[in-house]
């Protein structure tokens, strides 16, 4: 239990801080299972479509902190690869 009044304070911008985090770590998870969807179905019109857009939103996650940037890169790299071989 906190004792003091900015320890108080603290605890309620730990909360505030972790659902922000959980909601940018569920974007981010929802953006690779779209785009692992996409894959399976293999329709590259879509794909191309959303590519862009899926590469935006891992990197706004990684600009807050939430995921490292070499984890999204390796993530964007092997889905990239994925896609030249569905497009070709």
């Amino acid at each position: 239990m906190p004792n003091t009044k900015s320890a108080v304070n603290k605890v309620k911008k730990i909360k505030k801080q972790t659902l922000v985090n959980k909601l940018r770590r569920n974007k981010y998870k929802n953006a690779l299972k779209k785009m692992q969807k996409l894959i399976d179905k293999k329709d590259s019109k879509e794909i191309k479509k959303y590519f862009p857009k899926f590469q935006s939103d891992l990197m706004k996650v990684v600009k807050t902190g939430v995921v490292k940037k070499k984890t999204v890169s390796r993530k964007i790299s092997k889905i990239s690869k994925k896609i030249t071989k569905i497009t070709k």
